[in-house]
């Protein structure tokens, strides 16, 4: 429904991105922040997180080859899933019964939350699929349970498991059928898994509670609760996190760290194999659950069958194939055909196909003239998007593709932090230029091996692989005026740079020390570049200060203020703060020198105060410089030239980034 709606009805419905995106024409201006939208809007989404199938490779202990699995994996013939996200099926149990173990899992944690007793009466409100496996599960528990629905079809199907029902389509009597049911002392419990925008559920289901009963929300329902439907009974009103503990945790679902189940009894994966011991025992039977049966090829007619109240449960089935052909990394979408390249030319594989590659770096790439030869990508839906899109020739999930292609010249490095060390390192032993989204590293010692493998590789060539960080805002028009300006006086300048970083929450990867190296490592070296370019001599002292300890603030390594001294006897301030609102600009530059004062905002406005000759600079729109540093790179590699930021320069501010990092990392 949300996918068919036009843009304003999309709107209407997410209030807070509206307010998102007024911010963002606020602060970066109109055109730019249409293309973020376009951008977003024009990504493609993987569909599902329900799945069963046989396991085609597996490094995790316990889980081999050939084992028969269910998953929450998403809808596609092979699927990638980390070790805490799958569970066995058991021999007796189809592969069809398994495919339901994710939605029934939901159910459970649920059941879970009310946490019910041997003959309670507990209510289900809502009796789509969820809601008829969560029925089954109460049965299980030695519950009396009571099903609410406005669909005959679906209060009959609850029936066949042994539930009464209330059909409010029908017209029955809610207070009255709940009441007898539970011998007019009001239900023990309600669990909705409903979906609708209503805030009636949420008040029916408080009335038809006994005092101090509780109510567990799986689904979607309008939240405006009525303060004496709750103060008067001392009802519990709690919203179920979908499978269970575990979920929304990045570290359980992704790098695989389970919660001990001592303490934490039933997780993610553990709710997983319960379903499947249900439905091994017969308990759960999800075979009346089962509507429709698809073939893959017919996706788009399931979607469609969507629409019809009678469908529950649809299957989609994907066709018996050989494992080398599962095992297929790579998609030719455009042509087979050979291309011969000159020298000169610059041919390049990217890996990585995420936002900020797709919408900035790629589309620079093209624009700039370079022969777009092979994306490689975690997931294939990313790179075939890409290969649409921009007119890569080739789609695949092996870097190997990449390394061994010696058509390719050029590398573009755009994953996330931790693999850029070991990324460019690959790229330069195998003869690669490297364009590599900052930073070139996370830690001392990868930057040291980056800097070692530079020069074996450079030792016996002519010209020099080019190894370039993406530092666009060196390349800005207002930087490159700012540049201008500065050179026509030699006396030590002092420059103010006030970034509103915004905030990012503490379990985002790139707060992780091992995966993202933290803000300054990974963001904030930015502007010490920025810094240097427009002083033009080289770093000689840093010091840096961090926000202390106060109740209710997390400290991070994200509010903070760098003071930095140059050999020519200049020195700037970074203040880098994350707590800052959201409609206060986001970079500001000020240069203080020679009694005249140069200030940029967010790149859009440059202003002199008293700056001889020089007043302002206006753009109607953002520019960070992007598409220049792309161009400058690749017209290093067309004319023979050296990299377009030396290499020492790029070791420096890598190095003076992580050291700052480190001293933050020890006021903690």
């Amino acid at each position: 429904d949300f996918s068919k709606a036009s843009y304003i009805e999309k709107a209407r419905k997410q209030p807070d991105k509206v307010k998102m995106v007024k911010e963002k024409i606020f602060s970066d201006g109109f055109f730019p922040t249409i293309d973020a939208i376009r951008a977003k809007l024009d990504k493609p989404i993987t569909m599902g997180y329900c799945n069963a199938g046989l396991v085609l490779e597996s490094g995790v202990e316990g889980i081999y080859e050939g084992d028969r699995v269910a998953s929450n994996g998403s809808h596609a013939e092979v699927v990638k899933v980390p070790k805490n996200l799958c569970a066995k099926i058991p021999d007796s149990v189809s592969f069809e019964c398994a495919s339901f173990t994710t939605l029934a899992a939901i159910g459970l944690q649920g059941i879970r939350l009310v946490n019910p007793t041997l003959g309670e009466c507990v209510v289900v409100y809502g009796l789509g699929l969820i809601g008829l496996l969560t029925v089954q599960m109460l049965k299980a528990n030695g519950c009396k349970v009571l099903g609410i629905d406005i669909d005959d079809s679906r209060c009959k199907l609850a029936n066949q498991f042994g539930v009464k029902t209330v059909d409010l389509f029908k017209g029955d009597n809610l207070l009255n059928i709940t009441q007898s049911f539970s011998k007019n002392r009001g239900v023990d419990a309600v669990i909705i898994t409903a979906s609708t925008n209503s805030d009636e559920v949420i008040h029916q289901a408080a009335t038809i509670c006994r005092k101090r009963a509780r109510i567990v929300l799986t689904g979607v329902v309008g939240l405006d609760l009525r303060r004496d439907d709750f103060f008067k009974k001392g009802i519990t009103f709690q919203v179920s996190t979908s499978f269970g503990p575990g979920r929304y945790d990045s570290d359980y679902e992704y790098k695989g760290h389970d919660y001990p189940i001592d303490f934490v009894r039933w997780t993610e994966q553990r709710n997983f194999e319960a379903v499947l011991g249900m439905m091994e025992e017969g308990t759960l039977d999800i075979r009346p659950l089962i509507s429709d049966r698809y073939m893959i090829e017919e996706a788009i007619e399931a979607y469609k069958s969507l629409n019809d109240n009678k469908s529950l449960g649809i299957l989609l089935e994907y066709p018996k194939k050989e494992d080398s052909v599962l095992r297929i990394n790579k998609i030719n979408l455009i042509s087979k055909k050979l291309v011969n390249y000159a020298p000169s030319d610059p041919v390049v594989g990217f890996v990585g196909g995420g936002s900020y590659a797709s919408r900035t770096l790629i589309p620079a790439f093209r624009e700039a003239g370079s022969n777009l030869e092979t994306i490689v990508t975690l997931n294939g839906l990313s790179g075939v998007n890409n290969v649409n899109k921009t007119g890569f020739k080739l789609t695949t999930t092996e870097l190997d593709e990449l390394w061994n292609n010696e058509k390719i010249n050029t590398v573009v490095i755009v994953t996330r932090h931790y693999d850029h060390s070991k990324q460019v390192q690959k790229a330069l032993e195998n003869g690669k230029n490297v364009f590599v989204e900052k930073p070139l590293a996370i830690n001392l010692n990868e930057l040291e091996i980056i800097e070692k493998t530079y020069r074996k590789v450079n030792e016996k060539r002519e010209v020099p692989l080019r190894l370039m960080i993406g530092f666009n805002r060196r390349y800005a028009p207002h930087t490159i005026k700012m540049k201008k300006l500065l050179e026509r006086t030699k006396e030590p300048k002092i420059i103010v740079i006030t970034v509103n970083a915004g905030q990012i929450e503490k379990d985002h990867w790139i707060q992780d020390p091992n995966l993202g190296g933290g803000r300054i490592t990974g963001e904030g070296c930015h502007f010490i570049d920025l810094m240097r370019f427009l002083i033009g001599h080289s770093i000689t002292n840093h010091q840096v200060m961090m926000l202390g300890d106060f109740p209710g603030i997390d400290i991070r390594n994200d509010k903070v203020t760098i003071n930095i001294s140059f050999a020519d006897g200049s020195f700037g301030t970074i203040h880098y703060f994350a707590n800052g609102g959201k409609v206060f600009q986001k970079e500001r530059i000020e240069v203080f020198c020679g009694n005249s004062v140069l200030q940029l905002d967010n790149f859009r406005k440059l202003k002199g105060f008293s700056w001889p000759g020089f007043k302002k600079m206006n753009l109607f729109s953002q520019d960070k410089g992007n598409k220049a540093c792309v161009k400058a790179f690749l017209n290093s590699i067309r004319n023979g030239d050296p990299s377009p930021i030396t290499f020492e320069e790029i070791i420096e501010i890598s190095r003076v980034s992580m050291e700052i990092t480190e001293s933050l990392k020890q006021n903690i």
